[in-house]
């Protein structure tokens, strides 16, 4: 009954948002009040990478804790409680000064959306975060690091991310969704709902779709989270056999919850996904556990991630990661961690290393 009632709440809203969104539109007020601001983050790190069943090599890398990035966003008041808003981000590497996170990816590859913002909810329309990308980070304690986080190892580099490792494990689609749009409820004591739907942008073929719903309450020390996502392409429509032979579609939900006590903040996830192969489907178990425990004017962080899927690969997949975060200023921190992953099969990989991280 409760979810009943949530949907509801969340469709006679968005129904009223597209009825007074027209109206909005015939607004023009006397003294619009706009703001745009640059924004990003610079994080490089160095020390030593081996992937699991590779060779290990000294690296100086970019992105340590966080993927380098800048961005310009803002907004215009609209009047009648309504004002447009948007955003266009891109990925860099601080150690080559090349754009994007990895060779290929687009200029603004981490977002580029314009929308409209209400009492009603928001509603965006362009490159936009996958809903599942940015529960997965919210409920551990190294957020969105590709470097030193379980959580998004497990879940991001995997499905031929890496040549070195051979695995039917991951979620394809990027933590970017083309062509999406958004509509995020407001919050209704403490719960926030969104839906998101990417199209295909391919004629003749409109099941090529990406679909996910997503829900957080917040009460206090208390956060939990619900998503739920559906991808039958990658980066484009029919691109899934060249991940695994067959894959026609996955399904992946996620539970994830956080809670402060203040001298310790923990975390937890629990993420299953469901491939669809013409041959023979398979599903991927993940658990997290983590904890963020403040010390001096840094926090040690601390989190742990196994995966199992019943493949024909058959494989389980074990990661570990300790790290140490010291605040020097409000804006700036530096940082030492290590990761230990490992695949059943194949050689341990590892990652340690020091960085520093600025924001702007």
């Amino acid at each position: 009954m409760l979810i009943k009632e949530i949907g509801s709440v969340i469709v006679n809203r968005l129904c009223r948002f597209a009825v007074t969104i027209g109206m909005a539109s015939m607004m023009i007020p006397a003294h619009a009040q706009s703001s745009v601001q640059l924004y990003g983050i610079v994080d490089a790190w160095a020390g030593y990478l081996r992937v699991p069943g590779g060779t290990g090599a000294a690296q100086m890398g970019g992105g340590g804790l966080s993927t380098s990035f800048w961005g310009i966003g803002g907004h215009e008041d609209l009047g009648g409680g309504y004002r447009t808003l948007f955003a266009v981000e891109g990925f860099f590497r601080p150690q080559n000064g090349q754009y994007g996170s990895f060779n290929g990816d687009s200029f603004f590859s981490r977002n580029a959306y314009v929308g409209v913002e209400s009492r009603h909810g928001t509603l965006t329309l362009g490159q936009q975060s996958s809903l599942l990308y940015l529960q997965s980070a919210q409920f551990n304690p190294f957020y969105a690091s590709f470097t030193f986080s379980p959580t998004i190892n497990q879940l991001y580099a995997g499905l031929g991310t890496y040549p070195s490792y051979r695995t039917a494990q991951g979620i394809p689609g990027g933590t970017s969704w083309s062509n999406a749009v958004q509509y995020a409820t407001s919050d209704i004591d403490g719960l926030v709902g969104r839906v998101m739907y990417a199209f295909g942008n391919r004629a003749g073929d409109d099941g090529a779709k990406k679909l996910s719903a997503q829900g957080t309450f917040t009460r206090g020390a208390l956060a939990v989270g619900a998503t739920w996502q559906y991808l039958n392409f990658s980066s484009s429509p029919g691109d899934f056999g060249n991940l695994v032979p067959g894959l026609r579609s996955q399904s992946a939900a996620q539970l994830g919850v956080s809670y402060d006590a203040q001298v310790v903040k923990l975390f937890g996830e629990y993420t299953y996904v469901d491939n669809q192969v013409s041959a023979s489907s398979y599903h991927v178990n993940m658990l997290q556990g983590g904890a963020a425990i403040p010390l001096g004017l840094g926090r040690v962080l601390v989190s742990y991630a196994f995966s199992r899927d019943n493949s024909p690969l058959n494989q389980t997949r074990r990661t570990a990661s300790v790290s140490y975060d010291y605040a020097l200023s409000k804006r700036t921190d530096v940082y030492a961690g290590y990761l230990y992953d490992r695949f059943s099969g194949l050689s341990t990989g590892s990652t340690a290393g020091v960085g520093i991280r600025t924001r702007f």
